[in-house]
């Protein structure tokens, strides 16, 4: 193999290899030949202005000593005192203003035993006309006699409606269970007799198809009379109101008795709804 001379030996670079067949006068061939230097050239001036302006503060306080502001010349030096603080005062305690009794008070102290050459005239109990117009007290002081007196009354006699108020007796619970039970005048078939003559089928429950019994409460009084009506167990659609309304228009019942005494009894019955 032939040997190259330093002078036949001619080195390629990356470019040269790209445009080896290509036309370089078309100017892409001289921008990249161009690239690096300008490259390299702009790194070095971004990092020199970097590093001026870093070092600028230090480069002017170097050679402009004389604007720098001391800082122990500006500072003044201050002295703190301390307050005084005011004397607390004390407080002012004013004296319970002492007032007079509302009424004349006489010293009237438990009877103690002692030699009669001891008794005097202040140990000696108040006597009647002392204790008239005045309270007995352990000690003797005049009054101021602002005092409202509030006076019993009078005892009046008693009037005729009084009397009758005073006469009237508490109502006695009714009983639950007597000897003789009240009964329906006419008994229990002169009941249902009534009851089919004045109950009417409510509407409602027709058109619905509501049948039951309804259950009813009531007090049978002394004289026969029903009060106190309530429903036990109702089934609606009117049929509870009409059963109300029904025991309204009942007559007087026979009372019930115990020992032999009219009294006041609680008794329940049921009224039947059915449809026919």
């Amino acid at each position: 193999m032939h040997p190259f001379t330093a002078s036949e030996v001619v080195l390629l670079t990356y470019d040269d290899i790209i445009f080896q067949a290509r036309n370089r006068a078309y100017g892409a061939f001289d921008l990249r030949n161009r690239y690096r230097p300008t490259l390299s050239r702009a790194l070095g001036l971004g990092v020199g202005l970097f590093l001026g302006a870093l070092a600028a503060p230090t480069l002017y306080a170097r050679f402009w000593p004389h604007e720098q502001i001391n800082a122990n010349q500006s500072m003044t030096e201050v002295t703190l005192t301390k307050l005084v603080e005011p004397p607390v005062e004390k407080p002012v305690v004013i004296p319970p203003a002492e007032t007079a009794p509302a009424v004349n008070t006489v010293r009237n102290l438990p009877p103690v035993v002692m030699p009669e050459a001891d008794v005097v005239e202040e140990t000696l109990p108040p006597t009647t006309d002392q204790l008239q117009d005045a309270t007995s007290g352990t000690e003797t002081a005049q009054g101021t006699g602002d005092i409202d007196i509030i006076a019993a009354p009078e005892a009046s006699t008693p009037t005729v409606v009084e009397k009758a108020v005073e006469a009237e007796t508490k109502t006695e619970a009714p009983f639950l269970t007597v000897e003789q039970q009240p009964e329906y005048p006419g008994g229990m078939d002169a009941l249902r007799t009534f009851l089919g003559k004045n109950l009417n089928y409510p509407r409602p429950a027709a058109s619905a198809g509501v049948s039951g019994r309804v259950y009813v409460s009531f007090i049978v009084n002394t004289d026969g009379s029903l009060t106190d009506l309530n429903i036990l167990k109702g089934i609606g659609f009117g049929c509870d109101e009409e059963a109300l309304r029904v025991m309204r228009k009942m007559p007087n019942w026979r009372p019930g008795k115990q020992s032999g005494r009219a009294v006041r009894v609680k008794y329940n019955i049921p009224i039947s709804f059915t449809l026919e």
